[in-house]
Formats: C-alpha cells, structure tokens, sequence
C-alpha cells in the first residue's frame, strides 16, 4: 500500500514537537474578512522561533533517529527555512550536521541557520538551485555514510507538518470550509491531507505554487512525478524542480485544487501585509494571501484559513519586492528612447512627452557617437496602467521611441 500519514503517529509527532515549538496563533484577518465578504483566518506558522513551520518536521525526524544515526551526523538540503529547522534540532539535540543550502539563499538565511546551529552545524552553499543543492548534498552523505534529513519527502517530516492540522481543529470550533497553503516540496499539505481526509473530509485543502515553479501542479496535470527544466528562484522557499514522490502519491487524489501566482502578485501582497498589518512575511509565506482574488466568489460568507509558512525575508530584497509587484501592477515601464543630440532633448521629453503623474525612476545614458540620435534606456513609473499607451504615443509622435522592453525578457532581465 502506497504511504499515507496516519492520525496517530501524527498526534505522536505533535507530542514530539511540543519540546521545542509552541503552539502558534490562529488569528482572524479584519482587513481580508471584511474585502472577501468571508472569516478569513491567518494560521501565524511565521511565528515559530525559527520563524516557519519547517522545525516541525525537522526536529521530529532527527528526534527519531537511532543512537548510532545520531553519532554518525546528519545532511540535509534546503533553501533556508529547513535549514533553520535542523539547525535548531541539531544543537538542542547535540547532533553534528552538514547543510547544503543554494549560493543565491538570501543572507539573512544563511546567517540565521549558523546562529541556531552554533557548532552543531556546517553550512556548505552549493549550486544555483534547491535541487543543484539536494544532489551535493546526497552525493556527501553517501559517502560519509550519514542520515539525510529530507525536507518534505519522508514520513516523519509529513507527520511532523501534519501537526498544523491538529493544531487548526483544536483552536477553531466551527467547520473549516477552505485550507490555503504553500507547497514547495509538498510536505505541508500532505501532513494536512492525513488530518483533515479522516477528521474533517468535507475541508477542501488547496495548495498554492509560484507560478514560476509550479512542479505539483504540472505533476498532477500529467499524472506522473515530474521535474521542471528550469523555475523561477525568486520564490525560494517554494521554487524546487521537482516533488517529492511520497507526496505527489499523497496529493495528486486528495488536494482538492492546485494553484499557481504570478511572483508579481506575491510580491504586492508582502507589502501590502507589511504596510496594512504589520506582518512581515518572506515570499513563499505571502502565497496564500496572493491566491485568494481568485477564489474569492468560492469563499464568500465561509470559513477560510491562509497559513502563513514563514518570515524569513531578508530587508536587502525589497528593492526587487517592490519593482517586481510595479511591474505586475504594469505601472513600470522600461523603454530604449532615442534622444536628438541636440540641447534641450531632455528637458523636451520630460516637459513634453512624459504626462503629469510619470516619473522617470531608472536613466542609463551615454554620449558617444556622432550620430543624430543617441539611445538611453529610461524605466517610468505610472500611477495608473491606462497612462501607458499614450505615453507610447507621445514619444512615437515627436520621435523619442526606440523600443518597448517589458515584452523582451532576453533583454529586460538585465535590468531586473
């Protein structure tokens, strides 16, 4: 029979946890409620002292490890919340281990899993990607004859996970109508899937990716496990190439809907969470939120949880935060203009062609050829997405445009 987590060796893994992770808020969301006509419940999964729900599963797995696994060392892979979870878990439990985390893990990241592991753990930054990371990892733990603690494929990581379920049916006692919740490897809603199946079947569990890596769901369209041939890392927490097999199984007959958001879309609700209530949370924590325009006649006057999976951001990345959620918005443009050399080119097009609201927020320019027009790649910010085609228009009319290079990704991604 394929794997599916049981309700007791969950509850054990619940009993397990309890060392280290307390119980986090279930917290009701005025400002969501009141815009989806809906009780919109956020479950504070960021709250933990790691600051995700990830030491749940990390720390009931390396706690049932046997004398000589623990003498012999653990390896794990992750993108930066697991790490932070084994870390914990190695130095309460005096566990040497090695973590693999990507080259581009943000900072913080990085900082914060050799804070929690102190000399417990060694960090190792390997390859591009989770998976460029996972394949280091499995290569040094064969041959060092060590444990790998996986992030979301493997039975007491699932239970672990799974122990947000219990928790949501403890601290609400009226009927769940809809789960949102992250997926990345798919543990998460695996744990939450053997939960709510039993105790709870009429609960749809609705899983959400970034659109820029939406393994599961491209998984579950084609009724096979499988790998993406490149993602969008922007995402970390959630950007892997490819599920686990264990919860592929579990998800692909028991998630009632798989989603994807557009990294844009993520990146205004972080702000607007931040802005509005005062909630941090990193990008893959934000999923949830960022889904619910889309459910929103679906979820009218029901009970809805969104868990919030993390709140590991790293301050260094709103720059791109904020330039990705405009670009969404489509109220940043990026445009090659061609300039006269002549004086006052400039002072034309700002008095002339932009309208009165633009802003030119990016200026790349340089004098030096003799030819009659001379290009400069300008980025304006809009207020309002309709101001776009006249704008276009204005610079087209008196001879300023070049080119348009939102459309040209080969092109534009060297300026984002």
């Amino acid at each position: 029979m394929p794997y599916f987590p049981s309700i007791a060796d969950i509850r054990s893994a619940a009993e397990t946890i309890s060392q280290v992770a307390s119980l986090t808020p279930l917290t009701q969301s005025i400002r969501l409620s009141e815009r989806y006509g809906a009780n919109i419940m956020l479950k504070r999964e960021d709250l933990h002292q790691v600051r995700s729900y990830k030491i749940r599963g990390a720390f009931n797995k390396i706690n049932s490890l046997t004398e000589k696994e623990r003498q012999n060392g653990i390896v794990c892979a992750s993108a930066g919340n697991h790490a932070q979870g084994v870390a914990f878990a190695c130095n309460h439990l005096g566990i040497k281990g090695t973590i693999y985390m990507p080259s581009v893990t943000p900072k913080q990241k990085i900082e914060q899993t050799q804070m929690f592991g102190g000399d417990w753990v060694e960090v190792v930054l390997e390859g591009d990607t989770f998976d460029d990371s996972f394949k280091s990892s499995m290569n040094f733990c064969i041959e060092n004859n060590k444990t790998f603690i996986h992030p979301f494929d493997d039975p007491k990581v699932i239970e672990g996970q799974g122990t947000v379920g219990l928790e949501l049916l403890q601290q609400f006692n009226q009927p769940i109508d809809y789960i949102f919740a992250a997926v990345g490897g798919g543990g998460l809603v695996s744990g939450l899937i053997g939960v709510f199946k039993p105790l709870s079947p009429s609960t749809k569990i609705i899983g959400v990716e970034p659109e820029g890596a939406p393994s599961m769901k491209t998984s579950i369209e084609k009724g096979v496990n499988t790998e993406l041939s490149a993602i969008d890392k922007f995402i970390d927490g959630a950007a892997v190439q490819k599920v686990g097999d264990l919860t592929f199984s579990i998800c692909k007959d028991n998630l009632s809907d798989m989603v994807v958001v557009p990294e844009g879309k993520v990146c205004q609700t972080i702000l607007d969470l931040y802005n509005r209530d005062a909630i941090v949370v990193e990008p893959a924590g934000a999923l949830t939120i960022a889904t619910l325009d889309s459910y929103a006649e679906e979820i009218k006057g029901k009970n809805v949880v969104c868990i919030l999976s993390g709140s590991n951001n790293d301050i260094t990345r709103t720059a791109e935060i904020k330039e990705r959620a405009l670009l969404f918005a489509k109220l940043k443009h990026y445009f090659i203009v061609r300039f006269p050399q002549r004086p006052g080119a400039l002072k034309q097009f700002v008095a002339e062609i932009l309208g009165p609201d633009d802003d030119i927020t990016h200026f790349e320019y340089s004098k030096k050829s003799s030819r009659e027009n001379a290009p400069a790649i300008v980025g304006i910010e809009l207020k309002r997405p309709e101001d776009l085609r006249p704008l276009m228009d204005r610079m087209k009319a008196n001879n300023f445009f070049g080119d348009y290079l939102n459309d040209k990704p080969d092109l534009f991604q060297y300026l984002i």
